[in-house]
């Protein structure tokens, strides 16, 4: 096992690596921005550099500063978090050529499921359904238009290097197709330093669905069920649950299955995402793999029982893999909101500034991972997220019922949450029953 870990990130997600390394005997290396100097999880940590101004570009995503805060800390791997370097495969590399063990998949694998139009054709080896797609990159307008009427509007324009909604939109004729082609190009250069997009077909009103994937060095794979994030808007989640409501069982294990094999045949070892949309008949596509750590993995954490950044570690360290599928339990119904520093009154406007008060909510089956506290100044240079809280309880009517109380209880004086937007949509008819698609925030909610 490792005797030092540099956390290649910030906030919430660095506290849960430096926590997971201090359980483990493991040193652990913070680095920080100018923009995060002073924060108190750093204080956690056995040592702590900082690598640049508070602007990310010159300090998170800087792969000169990180790799000079390694080698100053002497460390042998490097987590990266979720987010910034977290699926740079040229990172990736870099780390490998500096002999320092990065902690995720190899840079091949990263690369090769980096880019969408390489993972679908990875997908269709391996016997995993995927939407209608263009047979690569779309260069020339003329091209998409024939790819359109050839499946049939609305089709749906993708980056190959994207994430987070950035270079995607949603077409449904000929005009507003060249319209849509060069904004997802120009969002996707402006993103990713890569412009190249391409084509599915829309798939109206779907749930979006993610199964969790560990895989070791020594070619063992198994899923740890799903996740549902059907929840969100603008193609940023908001609220995760697994099990996923409202599909059935034999779905469900093909889609755990296909996930499997998808990650084994990209030759893949450590935590993956493999996501997944599912149509109104219950069938499902292929969308894309998560190379990393995701943020809403402490829902399958509280549903199998499995600390996933302690098995990143291990696996990592070159480790067997020490669970067999049929260990991987499902225990109750697990929630989580994300709670993040925007204003849902005002078109999600990001709400920066001092936190004045904190009051976490507790009680039996309740998870608050978050670095703020009372007196905590959020920054305005990232992303806007300060919490998850989550909750796990028998059955999804109670975990339901135990995140409105805990939402309730949630308080962050000095600046605006979308804790109240969280509050309108638990308590919805549509969302109690299970009736929501990745649409429904959007159609339902002013401000959505």
């Amino acid at each position: 096992m490792y005797r030092r870990v540099l956390i290649a990130n910030r906030g919430e997600i660095a506290l849960r690596v430096i926590r997971a390394c201090k359980e483990m005997g493991i040193e652990s290396v913070a680095v920080f921005s100018e923009g995060d100097r002073g924060a108190n999880y750093l204080s956690l940590a056995d040592e702590a550099y900082c690598i640049g101004p508070a602007k990310a570009s010159e300090s998170y995503l800087k792969i000169a500063n990180v790799i000079a805060a390694a080698e100053v800390g002497n460390v042998e791997a490097i987590h990266p978090g979720f987010g910034f370097l977290s699926e740079n495969a040229h990172f990736n590399e870099i780390c490998r050529n500096c002999q320092i063990d990065f902690i995720g998949p190899s840079p091949e694998a990263m690369a090769s499921l980096g880019d969408k139009n390489t993972a679908r054709e990875l997908a269709r080896q391996a016997g995993v359904p995927v939407v209608p797609g263009s047979d690569g990159c779309i260069a020339e307008e003329s091209e998409a238009v024939r790819f359109a009427h050839a499946v049939g509007f609305p089709v749906l324009i993708k980056a190959t290097a994207g994430g987070g909604g950035r270079g995607m939109r949603v077409a449904s004729n000929d005009l507003a197709l060249k319209s849509a082609l060069q904004q997802a190009r120009a969002e996707a250069e402006a993103a990713f330093g890569n412009g190249d997009v391409y084509l599915e077909k829309y798939i109206e009103h779907p749930r979006h669905v993610e199964v969790q994937v560990l895989a070791d060095k020594h070619g063992n794979a198994i899923h740890l069920w799903e996740r549902d994030c059907s929840t969100q808007r603008r193609h940023q989640k908001l609220i995760e649950e697994s099990p996923s409501p409202n599909i059935t069982e034999e779905t469900r294990l093909k889609m755990c299955e296909a996930a499997v094999r998808m990650i084994k045949a990209a030759n893949y070892s450590n935590a993956a995402t493999v996501e997944f949309i599912v149509d109104g008949k219950g069938d499902f596509y292929f969308i894309e793999v998560n190379a990393r750590i995701q943020v809403e993995h402490p829902v399958t954490e509280l549903v199998t029982g499995v600390d996933l950044i302690k098995a990143q570690l291990r696996i990592s360290a070159g480790e067997e893999l020490w669970l067999k599928q049929e260990d991987i339990p499902r225990l109750g119904h697990a929630i989580e909101c994300r709670i993040n520093a925007e204003d849902p009154a005002k078109n999600f406007q990001p709400s920066p500034g001092k936190i004045e008060r904190l009051v976490i909510p507790g009680g039996f089956g309740v998870r608050f991972d978050s670095h703020a506290h009372s007196g905590y100044v959020v920054p305005p240079y990232y992303d806007s997220m300060i919490g998850k809280l989550l909750v796990r309880q028998p059955t999804r009517e109670e975990a339901i019922a135990c995140m409105l109380r805990c939402l309730a209880e949630l308080k962050v004086d000095g600046i605006k949450t979308t804790i109240p937007l969280h509050k309108e949509i638990l308590s919805h008819t549509a969302f109690s029953e299970a009736r929501i698609d990745t649409t429904f925030v959007e159609r339902t909610f002013t401000g959505g």
